[in-house]
């Protein structure tokens, strides 16, 4: 197993890359006949968007289905509706639902487990307040993962190294499995240009991942967090073995992302992909260290 199989999910349609429908679904079929398709996770979808598929669906020249991951920002009363209404050449692998506040986690859960059927997976967003520490006790007795957001359109969204860090270490101790999402558009720690957002890696938050399955306690983590040395952060990671890749991914599950490109630009510059992840991609963006 490769550290980055199946680990970009095309997150194309939600901030800030807003893209069509029509163009999300083109360019994730373009992205699973190139070689970076086994590093390419499911397409990314608000629940909203599924009666529009039948219309925005390009054709497809082969018999694959498409795979999607549903999100449901208001909890889980629409799952159940979702998942009993199939749409032929569609395959749900996942669902991704906030926990309502008038909701406990427990009844969350409950409700997800009568209705999910065991082939798709679960991911229950933690809320930034003291409801966290309900649902993670929750989550682990069900197998089903948590989802982190790791930024937004705004600088509150976006937890700092000692949150995100309590959270990873939290997450560890009771064996659930998380993936992040928003604001991990670089794959170290970094400054956004644009907006001077302080944006989390997602190579950092792996190696953090990696220390807390060892044993670090928060401050080693939170450093890791917080590293911004490009080619020594990428060193620890040439340097996994197979052991290490399979026990940090079995926590650290996937992030969604608007840009699949953007990831694989920086790992490719770091000497951790192939050149070939980029095939067919016209240019290559900035500088990691940006």
């Amino acid at each position: 197993m490769s550290l980055f199989d199946g680990f970009f999910d095309d997150a194309a349609v939600f901030p800030p890359g807003n893209a069509p429908l029509s163009r999300a679904l083109c360019e994730h079929h373009e992205h699973g006949r190139l070689p970076r398709s086994r590093y390419v996770g499911p397409l990314v979808l608000p629940v909203a968007a599924v009666p529009e598929l039948n219309n925005d669906r390009p054709a497809m020249p082969d018999s694959r289905p498409l795979t999607v991951a549903l999100t449901f920002g208001d909890g889980p009363s629409a799952v159940e509706a979702a998942l009993s209404r199939p749409i032929p050449g569609l395959r749900i692998v996942a669902v991704e639902v906030a926990l309502p506040p008038n909701i406990s986690a427990a009844r969350t859960l409950s409700m997800l487990e009568k209705t999910v059927p065991p082939d798709v997976g679960v991911f229950v967003e933690l809320p930034r307040d003291s409801r966290r520490y309900d649902l993670i006790d929750a989550l682990r007795a069900t197998g089903y993962c948590a989802k982190i957001r790791t930024g937004g359109v705004t600088a509150g969204e976006y937890p700092d190294e000692l949150g995100l860090g309590a959270t990873i270490i939290d997450l560890v101790a009771v064996g659930v499995s998380f993936k992040a999402t928003a604001g991990l558009h670089r794959a170290i720690r970094n400054t956004d240009p644009r907006n001077g957002f302080e944006q989390h890696g997602f190579l950092n938050i792996m190696l953090a991942v990696s220390a807390a399955v060892d044993g670090a306690d928060t401050a080693d983590v939170v450093e890791i967090l917080g590293a911004r040395d490009a080619n020594a952060l990428a060193r620890q990671l040439i340097g996994a073995v197979d052991e290490q890749v399979v026990l940090t991914r079995r926590v650290f599950r996937s992030l969604g992302t608007c840009s699949v490109i953007e990831p694989l630009e920086d790992l490719v510059a770091l000497g951790l992909l192939p050149a070939d992840a980029l095939d067919d991609v016209v240019a290559v963006s900035g500088s990691i260290n940006d």
